[in-house]
């Protein structure tokens, strides 16, 4: 297993995150779960240790998947990367976010930003793996 894409897929992920969630979208979030309140975490460090560890596990599984594949099989099928990655996202993860916010009434738009994150972030995780396969 390539752990040094591992470790990089979940920096670049992560580094995703901070910006998807902060200037990307940040705002029109926050109007939707609070409207008229501004949000603040009381412990920050806290919530990106937690995101990064999360990222870090998710990326080392991704890593064990293209492990498994091969690297010769992934050399003749490089899309292998991005179909496999955005498969995940859009056949597992999404999936199960919708149904626990389906739960809990969260807004179709607050869902629609965390959907987009994790699609986007799964195949920027796998454009690491194939960057550095």
């Amino acid at each position: 297993m390539n752990w040094v894409a591992v470790v990089v897929a979940a920096l670049a992920a992560g580094l995703l995150a901070f910006a998807w969630f902060g200037p990307l979208f940040g705002r029109a979030k926050a109007r939707k779960v609070a409207p008229g309140k501004i949000l603040a975490r009381s412990r920050p460090e806290r919530v990106a240790a937690i995101t990064g560890g999360l990222l870090l596990l998710t990326s080392a599984m991704m890593g064990h998947m293209f492990a498994r594949i091969g690297a010769e099989t992934l050399a003749a099928k490089p899309w292998l990367y991005f179909m496999m990655s955005g498969g995940l996202a859009l056949a597992f993860v999404i999936p199960a976010l919708w149904i626990s916010f389906t739960h809990i009434r969260v807004p179709i738009r607050v869902a629609m930003i965390d959907a987009g994150y994790w699609l986007a972030g799964y195949l920027t995780m796998g454009a690491v793996f194939w960057l550095l396969g």
